[in-house]
């Protein structure tokens, strides 16, 4: 994964579809207008592999989103295991802790230079989008302010070696800031104005995303259950152009 060069290439589109046909579907329909297809856990658990061999036979990039969290070993066995099916972007937790994220890379990036591959690009998933500050404290008892829990986890992922991070826009400048703007960041949960919210707490527009640093979004149902997915794929292509635009001029 490199930085984006157009704004199609910052969008990252979640399939969250179960059947090779509506893969085919929307990767044929899609393809040009964005820059990744994200395979989360419905997806794979329904059409494992195939789901991924489909998108790059039909012309398409592959974001993996597994989230993977578990003992160190597991991690990275699970972690080279994706790398030998040809996915080279994924993630995993970063509430995994230091010991899992550093033993998942080091592994990882043992195996591409052994296989002569690219070192694969991980990034760490910081708190998941469904999740406010009265979860965190209330139910995890994590007593400090969401935002400084975020960069507390996207700090100590890139000490692990991790590419980047998955993070809401209200975090992405401050992460931007302090780790650097080769520090890539994903912001999650984006719903341009004219969407349905749907099942995420912290949600944010293509518009807030960019200007506040993400360098990808993930977008899904907005495209893939609009009336025209082409059109409203190029409705957040030109948001994205507005927003790059509007923030040059800053």
């Amino acid at each position: 994964m490199i930085k984006p060069v157009d704004a199609k290439d910052r969008i990252i589109l979640a399939l969250d579809v179960d059947t090779i046909e509506d893969v085919v579907k929307y990767v044929e329909l899609l393809k040009d207008y964005v820059g990744y297809f994200k395979v989360g856990l419905p997806l794979f658990i329904s059409c494992g592999f195939e789901a991924v061999d489909t998108i790059k036979k039909h012309g398409g990039k592959v974001y993996f989103d597994g989230k993977f969290q578990d003992i160190p070993n597991t991690i990275a066995q699970a972690s080279i295991n994706l790398m030998s099916k040809g996915i080279d972007f994924f993630n995993i937790s970063a509430t995994g802790g230091s010991k899992m994220l550093i033993n998942t890379i080091n592994e990882c990036n043992s195996y591409a230079k052994k296989n002569d591959m690219e070192p694969p690009v991980i990034l760490a998933v910081t708190l998941l989008s469904s999740f406010g500050q009265k979860t965190l404290t209330n139910e995890l008892g994590v007593e400090i302010n969401i935002s400084k829990y975020v960069l507390n986890l996207s700090k100590m992922a890139k000490e692990a070696g991790a590419s980047g991070v998955i993070a809401p826009d209200t975090d992405a400048a401050q992460i931007k800031r302090e780790l650097g703007e080769d520090f890539i960041v994903v912001c999650p949960a984006v719903r341009p104005t004219w969407a349905i919210v749907n099942d995420q707490i912290r949600i944010v527009s293509p518009t807030d995303a960019i200007k506040a640093g993400a360098d990808y979004i993930i977008i899904g149902r907005p495209i893939t259950h609009a009336a025209d997915p082409t059109a409203a794929a190029k409705l957040v292509i030109a948001e994205i152009e507005d927003a790059l635009k509007a923030k040059e001029e800053l």
